[in-house]
């Protein structure tokens, strides 16, 4: 299948390359209010969760060796509007964050949505993350809420670029297939309570442990800050206070660590209750 391509971009100076250039820092990205979504798994997952990407940048030369289905998702890209553009290797690699570029760069816009665009789940189970600061804890607590199938990823008073390039390797993609909520504290635990969902919140000074309590009903769990975790207004507000065991000498664990930990339990709990049917084994391109 030959790729048809709308525009081929060759000089380092091109306009276009340093534009795309400049959108690696976040004051240009948010003035252009642009996301970059690089590399093969990226589109594949931007093209499973209908995001609208409006321009691909191609460079075959940068494909890997193992290559997996390039043209065929170019392809449905193409049939989705998305305008197609081949670059040289020299200006893709410039283009491009990652230190080996794997010839694909996808540019769209940035969707911000509040709590209203979450869609209604009979038994809803959210994570809240409240002012993580790192893009890369950030990406990664979306991979795992992806994992365990959250019905919303809640980020309250964010401290990170959501469109943070680190955010959308980090999360594999998925960025744009997970359903995410941008929200204040103050507008996110009224809306929780109205809702009928239990705050799970976690401190080192908690009497039971986070397996003894019942995670089967409606449930937000919610995680803070990487150096001072939740503030206040959410362990006051939680209804359920739970602790993870720390049998070392260190008194906390990584924030993308700990809520993987808390989403699964949520998880086991659900499938233990038969609420939930695992589907099975993964397909053998994911990796873990």
């Amino acid at each position: 299948m030959a790729m048809r391509f709308q525009e081929e971009l060759t000089s380092l100076q091109n306009p276009r390359v340093k534009q795309v250039v400049r959108w690696r820092n976040r004051p240009d990205r948010d003035d252009s209010q642009v996301v970059l979504a690089e590399g093969y798994r990226a589109l594949v997952r931007a093209l499973a969760g209908g995001y609208p990407l409006k321009e691909i940048f191609v460079c075959p030369e940068c494909f890997p060796p193992e290559k997996h289905h390039e043209e065929e998702l170019l392809a449905q890209w193409a049939a989705r509007g998305a305008r197609l553009i081949r670059v040289a290797p020299l200006p893709f690699e410039k283009m491009c964050y990652r230190d080996r570029p794997e010839g694909l760069l996808g540019v769209g816009p940035q969707l911000h949505r509040g709590l209203e665009a979450l869609k209604p789940a009979k038994n809803p189970f959210y994570l809240v993350a409240e002012q993580i600061e790192k893009p890369g804890n950030l990406g990664t607590i979306m991979r795992s809420s992806d994992a365990v199938g959250v019905d919303g990823l809640i980020l309250c008073d964010s401290r990170t670029d959501l469109f943070n390039p680190n955010v959308v390797r980090a999360s594999t993609g998925n960025l744009f297939t997970l359903p995410v909520a941008e929200a204040t504290t103050r507008e996110t635990i009224p809306w929780l309570k109205k809702k009928g969902v239990k705050i799970l919140a976690t401190s080192p000074h908690a009497d039971p442990l986070y397996t003894q309590v019942d995670l089967t009903a409606p449930v937000a769990v919610a995680v803070g800050a990487e150096q001072y975790g939740l503030t206040k207004s959410w362990i006051e507000q939680a209804d359920l206070v739970v602790r993870l065991p720390m049998m070392g000498e260190a008194d906390s664990l990584n924030v993308s660590t700990a809520t993987s930990i808390l989403l699964y339990e949520v998880l086991r709990q659900r499938l233990d209750a038969g609420l939930l049917q695992d589907p099975g084994k993964v397909p053998d391109s994911a990796d873990c």
